[in-house]
């Protein structure tokens, strides 16, 4: 008996510990996603790219302002497509440190992806964020593509 709750003890501690390798970042990186279409595809960021919007932004993307929601996981805390679960997808989370991806991504195209998902990636919808909350998180993705 006592051999049999060690045993599941083991296997329980090593199910729990069992983590993907993260990628390596690529840059540039290969699109999956369609276009949006225009009537999103066209939109520019209506926010100021001020302090207070990048800050609320970041603590979107890192998980520190929503429950539901924690960008970083995937995508890493520094953006760079190696977050702790990147290695379970794919293609893999996207690199958004990487200038040649992210700047060639009009705003529009950003703001589709993370409200509607992206078909044929990991990457879900989250129609739970308000619109501005998303804009707020278009402008951290920039900011990451230029640290």
């Amino acid at each position: 008996m006592m051999a049999t709750r060690w045993l599941a003890g083991a296997t329980l501690l090593a199910a729990n510990t069992l983590v993907a390798a993260p990628v390596e970042p690529q840059c540039p990186q290969p699109r999956f996603t369609d276009q949006a279409p225009p009537a999103y595809y066209q939109r520019q960021n209506p926010l100021e790219n001020s302090w207070g919007n990048r800050r609320a932004g970041r603590k979107i993307y890192r998980g520190d302002a929503i429950d539901s929601v924690n960008c970083a996981g995937c995508h890493g805390k520094k953006g760079d497509g190696a977050g702790p679960l990147s290695g379970y997808f794919d293609p893999p989370p996207r690199n958004f440190t990487c200038e040649a991806t992210i700047n060639g991504t009009p705003d529009g195209q950003l703001f589709w992806i993370i409200k509607f998902g992206s078909p044929g990636t990991e990457m879900p919808a989250h129609p739970a964020l308000s619109d501005e909350q998303i804009w707020q998180l278009v402008l951290e993705l920039r900011r990451l593509a230029e640290d």
